[in-house]
């Protein structure tokens, strides 16, 4: 396709969302003994180094399987969500080879026996009854769907990630528990897993239905839903697909887990308006006759966020703000950093003023019963955050920086030994560097690292100095050799070493298949050991792309259209601005108008000083331009999906050009179009 003809693919914002991608290539030789997608097994070393952890954690406690197990109403057998073209995108049974009660602390040896532990409990699956008038649908996507009896209908609680999980979530339970109609949609924050399955939902209501339905979400859930990822969205999404090992088998040298459940549906995502906002604390409010109490915290787990209270049920839903893991406040697929004090404070804050809970549930996990237990969970949850950041801003004052902190820091033995506060998910060590992040920026305050060599040249110029990259490969395989005759406390931290020593090989010479290979074989006794789900997931990627090469494909962006039609139209324009090719543009002055005839809405996108601005006019024919862009908003849409291309264009009545065409096409051509299939493991 000639540059002319590729104006409106470059204009098109690419954006993905927080998981997502694909297929690969360029494979390095697999070896005897591994799987089919060239993981090999667990060492000598790492065995001893996941023996250890039976050691400083309680299995032998086994309540979280009873409470994961309590109030089972129906088991989905052989649970699989497919497409409308069958393809499946939930497939519990995937995770079969997950065969754990809770009664031994047996686990694989390619698998750290907590992380293990915390699989198992995310695969019991179904619909269970938490007390009378609330339920929960749990294994049905990475978070739950729980539902409450309200007089007339169904109350609907975070309604899944996809369109097709969600539907199927909810037809299960109307199989179980009987049809009524549905009367609210509660939306507890602004994250797609809470929100993207809603049109399932509503497909599945009566007009009478949707139109008398109450859809209830937090102050700026619209915003920050549609927003989030935006900006750096291509990077995001090629991240994630690492966080959540999306090109992983389901196995035992594979993804196990993603710590806050099995992970996420790769369906269709949507959003639907809300009715109401809540941005206060407390806000009451009667559903559907039953009586709610709304706790609202932006900037914790996510910035626009509530949690509730049932006063006659005595229920504690705490979101997100509370699970049963450590959290992030910093998430590694990319995001801003949280709020470490300021989520202490909302967990403390619903501590105190839902104090006489009973029951408390949550958007991931399983419940938890008891006033006292859940007054002590919550504790935990508070002071695992706020012991972070104290600890590292101490530890900070002291000079030492993030990596210094990260390999010191520890929770104390009150906290480390309660599985609700392990790092399945968040970890202390990223997120004490979260917290550097938040305070002194990335600088650590040493001269050499104030405007270091890019990674490809510094790694070039190390392997030179050490003999060249088959020199770096024989001494790491001397060591990678070696750690099987080390303690068992030493092993990962000398893993680490050699996966340094070897990414630097790889980076000097991305082409070096010994150095390719012992840095994968390196990932996979890491991501073995990885107590971490996402830290699991990043080494075992890591390793897969080593072997296979990057994706061929980034995600695709039809499952998008909903949630699309619902984003500001600014939000668009703030991603042309950061796709601008500065240098490019560095002597282009041009004024492109853009006009979306039935929003009757129009922008002027004024570029100058290689800076892309835009304004909103107050008319039509306000501003001057070179060029114009009439279209409708959908049709807008269906150009960021690529459900439209230029052929459609030409003959649709939906779109007319004015002024220069030239001027148009020297504008577009301007803008960056990332794939989102770059490497993360090799350069």
């Amino acid at each position: 396709m000639n540059k002319s003809n590729n104006i409106l693919g470059r204009f098109l914002p690419v954006i993905s969302l927080s998981f997502f991608l694909t297929a690969c290539s360029n494979e390095v030789p697999l070896e005897q003994h591994a799987d089919a997608a060239g993981h090999t097994p667990a060492t000598e070393a790492t065995i001893k180094a996941n023996q250890r952890v039976l050691e400083t954690l309680p299995f032998s406690d086994r309540q979280d399987f009873i409470d994961a197990r309590r109030g089972l109403v129906a088991k989905a057998e052989g649970l699989v969500v497919t497409d409308h073209a069958g393809n499946k995108l939930w497939n519990m049974p995937a995770y079969d080879f997950v065969a754990y009660d809770g009664k031994q602390a047996e686990a694989p040896a390619s698998v750290n026996p907590s992380l293990w532990r915390q699989a198992a409990l995310n695969n019991i699956h179904g619909l269970f009854k938490l007390t009378d008038g609330i339920y929960q649908l749990r294994g049905f996507d990475l978070a739950n769907m729980s539902i409450i009896e309200g007089k007339t209908g169904w109350i609907l609680v975070d309604p899944l990630t996809s369109e097709e999980t969600a539907a199927a979530a909810f037809r299960f339970a109307q199989k179980h528990l009987g049809e009524k109609p549905v009367t609210a949609i509660i939306f507890t924050h602004s994250h797609i897993d809470h929100f993207g399955g809603a049109q399932g939902i509503l497909d599945l209501l009566s007009e009478a239905e949707r139109d008398a339905l109450r859809i209830i979400a937090p102050e700026g859930f619209i915003e920050e839903a549609t927003s989030e990822n935006v900006i750096a969205g291509t990077a995001m999404g090629r991240r994630a697909s690492y966080m959540y090992g999306k090109l992983l088998d389901r196995s035992e040298r594979g993804h196990v887990d993603s710590g806050l459940g099995k992970g996420p549906a790769f369906g269709t995502f949507s959003i639907a308006e809300p009715t109401e906002l809540v941005g206060e604390t407390p806000t009451r409010m009667e559903i559907d006759s039953v009586p709610f109490v709304f706790q609202y915290t932006p900037g914790a787990e996510a910035p626009a966020e509530f949690t509730f209270y049932l006063p006659e049920h005595k229920a504690f839903c705490g979101a997100e703000v509370v699970s049963r893991t450590m959290h992030n406040l910093y998430t590694l697929r990319g995001a801003k950093v949280r709020d470490a004090v300021g989520w202490s404070q909302s967990i403390e804050e619903a501590r105190q003023m839902f104090a006489q809970a009973e029951l408390y549930f949550g958007s991931h996990h399983w419940p938890l019963w008891g006033n006292d237990r859940i007054q002590t969970f919550l504790g935990k949850q508070r002071d695992a955050y706020k012991y972070i950041h104290d600890q590292t801003v101490r530890m900070i004052n002291d000079g030492l920086t993030p990596n210094e902190i990260a390999d010191r820091i520890q929770l104390p033995e009150s906290l480390s030994s309660d599985f609700s506060v392990r790092g399945y998910y968040g970890t202390v060590k990223h997120n004490a560097k979260a917290i550097y992040q938040t305070y002194m920026g990335w600088f650590n305050g040493n001269p050499a690292l104030l405007d270091p060599l890019p990674e490809e040249e510094a790694a070039r110029r190390y392997v030179q100095l050490m003999g060249g990259a088959d020199a770096v490969v024989e001494k790491a395989q001397v060591l990678f050799t070696e750690v099987d005759d080390l303690p068992a406390e030493q092993v990962n931290k000398e893993y680490r070493w050699i996966a340094q020593l070897l990414n630097q090989a790889v980076f000097a010479e991305p082409d070096h298949v010994a150095a390719r290979a012992l840095l994968a074989k390196t990932y996979d006794q890491l991501g073995y050991q990885a107590e971490s789900a996402p830290w699991r997931d990043f080494y075992l990627s890591g390793a897969y792309e080593l072997r296979h090469g990057n994706p061929d494909e980034g995600m695709n962006l039809a499952t998008m259209r909903t949630v699309f039609m619902h984003t500001p139209v600014e939000e668009f324009f703030k991603s042309m601005a950061v796709r601008l090719d500065g240098i490019e543009a560095e002597e282009v002055d041009l004024k492109v108008k853009i006009h979306f005839t039935d929003l009757n809405e129009t922008y002027l996108l004024k570029l100058e000083n290689a800076v892309l601005r835009h304004i909103h006019l107050d008319n039509v024919n306000a501003g001057n331009a070179d060029a114009t862009l009439n279209l409708t908003r959908p049709l807008f849409v269906d150009l960021i999906i690529g459900k439209a291309g230029i052929s459609d264009l030409m003959f649709n009545e939906d779109l007319s050009f004015e002024g220069s065409k030239l001027d148009l096409i020297r504008f577009f051509a301007l803008l960056d179009k990332p794939a989102g299939v770059f490497q993360i493991a090799a350069p």
